[in-house]
């Protein structure tokens, strides 16, 4: 029931699901309740409340259990939500292989985790998978679905249809691999970036600039590849015309960073005068960039729909 855990059970409760948040603490889920609470409130009150429900209808769906027997029972889509650390993952599902039946879907929020390093040995394997939400999944839709070698093609097809009905954007992976998709374009951005400022070709700012009002603004609503397409006429005609030019730039690109050193602390100098290592502050940027988020994702709504 932490932040990730909150987040799904809205995004579930908006989709018409009934949820039940489990934890080992009480007054987490105590907690976790009154947060939930409160950002619906929020969203609502702003016109961003996801779903054809209430506010108040998607709260009523929400209950909290400190069982977990109590907790799965009668349920037909699990979310694991606990810290990254493999073996508290792989105790948990172990317990939840133990207690559930042979229709259940078994999921893992991961983010780099393996399913084969989560799942493998497990009776259900069949039944698991790797729904990976881009944090906060309440206000950012897209969600990696990662099957194990041994996951049934119906356990991927029927989480695949569950996240396309509760709102969110599912893509499929055919295969596990380390860092799956998102983390995969997200390190090799954050790398170039890295050796960028390190080696003084741009401060931190200005990189940050690059992205916020340059190659971001487009990846909002188009991709890597459709890029490609649109600057010239079609993939193959652009892969003529920059293939060369492309292969120049990136064998300059230097070694994986250490993410150490000099480098750290001209970043980190640069993003403190920006925004101050206070919980407030940072706080109260989070919100921003959720307000942000959720403007953008209204947006695209209209658009679609126009």
């Amino acid at each position: 029931s932490g932040l990730i855990g909150c987040s799904w059970a809205m995004v579930f409760a908006a989709g018409g699901f009934k949820v039940k948040l489990y934890d080992i603490a009480q007054q987490q889920l105590t907690s976790a309740l009154e947060n939930i609470r409160k950002q619906m409130k929020e969203t609502e009150k702003s016109g961003f409340l996801k779903g054809a429900l209430s506010a108040e209808q998607q709260l009523a769906l929400i209950s909290v259990c400190t069982d977990l027997k109590a907790a799965v029972e009668g349920a037909t889509f699990i979310q694991e939500c606990t810290p990254e650390n493999l073996e508290l993952k792989k105790k948990i599902f172990g317990q939840l292989d133990l207690i559930v039946g042979d229709s259940v879907i078994l999921s893992s929020s991961t983010s780099c985790l393996l399913p084969s390093k989560l799942f493998t040995g497990l009776k259900h394997v069949k039944q698991c998978i790797v729904s990976h939400p881009v944090n906060p999944p309440y206000f950012v839709p897209l969600v990696e679905i990662v099957p194990h070698p041994e996951t049934d093609p119906s356990t991927t097809e029927r989480t695949y249809a569950l996240m396309k009905k509760i709102g969110q954007s599912p893509v499929k992976l055919n295969r596990e691999i380390e860092g799956f998709v998102l983390n995969r374009l997200q390190y090799a951005v954050i790398s170039e970036a890295w050796r960028l400022v390190g080696e003084g070709v741009i401060s931190p700012t200005d990189l940050d600039l690059v992205m916020s009002d340059g190659l971001g603004m487009r990846y909002a609503f188009i991709g890597p590849l459709e890029t490609m397409h649109l600057n010239a006429e079609g993939v193959s005609n652009y892969c003529e015309r920059y293939a060369e030019g492309m292969r120049l730039v990136l064998n300059t690109f230097g070694p994986v960073p250490e993410f150490s050193g000099e480098t750290v602390q001209k970043v980190n100098q640069a993003l403190s005068e920006k925004i101050p290592v206070v919980p407030k502050v940072l706080d109260a940027r989070r919100k921003w960039r959720d307000e942000c988020l959720t403007g953008l994702a209204k947006l695209k709504t209209q658009m679609k729909s126009d």
